[in-house]
């Protein structure tokens, strides 16, 4: 489903909804105070958010596995979206999408990563397979395993929304609250909401850049579409690469395509004398048929300060 627009500039439902969100921050507070966290016997390192939505994890945890490659590093994951419990070892020659999830098989292409909607059992079997460090994508508000390194991914564009706890806005659970429990936090773009400077933690500035070449020639016309947290910001990244977008179509965050969707979009870029482009994440659930059809655009970390980001790295021990 696509964010309410009241999550960011909030407005009457937004109060009326406080009530439920109140409840819903005070079930995850009771649920943290009840939990003993599990003590792996390596490090963690959390890559979480206090937003519900895309705010940039993923290419911070891949961007953080190859600079941690020495530790040998495995991520755990829930793998939303995929059919698959766990914890199983991700494989992309074996699993689907509809297995484990989109993200996951964007990181299973770098570094080892393990499904797991137990976290614990996750954290586990990687450890059992050698992993001197784990990567925990997501998983913040999970209070079962222990972490000794937290950070805090935020979309600078959409910063914290208007600042209430789910369904009343957009966060997991209250921003102070959050941060309390985190070492760092990564903004990710412009900071258009003054995060740095209200944030009592260390904040590393970063941005999400194309990886050269492009599979798509800058300034031709292309049929853009995404079913990510925020498709508008694929759109807008596009068009400030040079390309024309004659059109744009967003899906659903995690949404999978059909043929006859993907059919629909092929015949509009083909009136427009256009080719059609997606995200990395889309890529992975295009049925196998469709994947030459459709160029992809593929981004990476750029940090502001890599010293600054290495000062916090260095906590792990």
């Amino acid at each position: 489903m696509r964010a309410p627009d009241f999550w960011q500039i909030g407005g009457p439902l937004a109060v009326l909804l406080r009530p439920l969100g109140a409840a819903y921050a005070l079930g995850g507070a009771v649920r943290r105070s009840l939990v003993t966290p599990w003590q792996a016997s390596v490090p963690v390192v959390c890559v979480g958010n206090l937003t519900v939505g895309g705010t940039g994890k993923t290419p911070v945890v891949l961007d953080l596995a190859r600079r941690l490659a020495q530790r040998q590093p495995h991520i755990v994951t829930r793998g939303y979206g995929g059919r698959l419990a766990g914890p199983v070892r991700v494989d992309p020659k074996l699993h689907s999408a509809e297995d484990v999830g989109d993200e996951p098989l964007l990181l299973a292409r770098r570094t080892p990563v393990w499904v797991a909607r137990d976290r614990v059992a996750g954290a586990r079997a990687a450890i059992a397979a050698r992993a001197r460090l784990l990567l925990l994508d997501d998983g913040f508000q999970n209070p079962t395993l222990a972490k000794d390194l937290s950070l805090i991914v935020v979309d600078g564009e959409a910063g914290f929304g208007n600042g209430l706890v789910f369904p009343a806005g957009p966060l997991r659970e209250p921003v102070r609250v959050g941060l309390t429990r985190a070492d760092a936090v990564v903004v990710i773009g412009q900071d258009r909401h003054g995060i740095a400077a209200s944030s009592p933690l260390p904040v590393l500035q970063a941005r999400l850049v194309p990886k050269m070449p492009l599979s798509f020639a800058p300034g031709a016309p292309i049929v853009a579409f995404a079913g990510i947290g925020r498709p508008e910001k694929f759109f807008a990244t596009l068009r400030g690469l040079g390309a024309d977008p004659v059109a744009a179509r967003a899906f659903p965050d995690h949404h999978r395509f059909r043929g006859d969707e993907l059919l629909r979009l092929e015949g509009l870029a083909a009136g427009l004398g256009a080719r059609l482009v997606t995200t990395a994440k889309d890529a992975v659930r295009l049925p196998p048929s469709w994947r030459a059809r459709v160029a992809v655009l593929r981004v990476a970390i750029e940090w502001d300060d890599t010293g600054a980001l290495d000062r916090v790295l260095a906590r792990i021990g």
